[in-house]
């Protein structure tokens, strides 16, 4: 059963399932279980799971259309700010850990280095679609 503006039982429990790949980042990150280069395992883990969420963002819409899935549907906006959100931390941990927010460097890698550039670029084409994901956005 779902009330209007609420969440159903199996919402909250995909929330929380998507949240459970950053509580393993950051214990790995604490106990020392990212490799011998933490920051490239970090940055991997995250920019891996950015993608996921994005493809499995973008799979709603076909599920429903041609499976019928109704209730995909549902999970399409969660699963694509959860697609934003380990983006963000995965640009936070390439620009701040990785380069240290030396901006020469990070223009230059982006330039020289196309994983670079196709991932700062995705970043920016996911920023303008979680900014207007609100319903207030929606509805102007």
């Amino acid at each position: 059963m779902r009330i209007r503006g609420r969440w159903t039982r199996l919402q909250w429990a995909a929330f929380f399932l998507a949240l459970l790949p950053l509580a393993n980042l950051i214990y790995d990150a604490y106990t020392g279980g990212l490799t011998f280069n933490p920051i490239q395992e970090a940055t991997f883990r995250t920019g891996k799971l950015a993608l996921i969420f994005l493809l499995l963002s973008l799979a709603c819409t076909p599920a429903n259309t041609i499976f019928g899935l109704r209730g995909a549907v549902r999970y399409r906006r969660m699963l694509g700010l959860f697609a934003f959100f380990y983006a963000s931390i995965h640009f936070v941990i390439f620009v701040g850990f990785d380069y240290g927010l030396s901006w020469p460097l990070i223009r230059e890698a982006i330039i020289e280095k196309r994983y670079a550039l196709v991932g700062f670029s995705a970043f920016l084409i996911l920023l303008p679609l979680a900014l207007t994901s609100t319903k207030g956005w929606q509805k102007r």
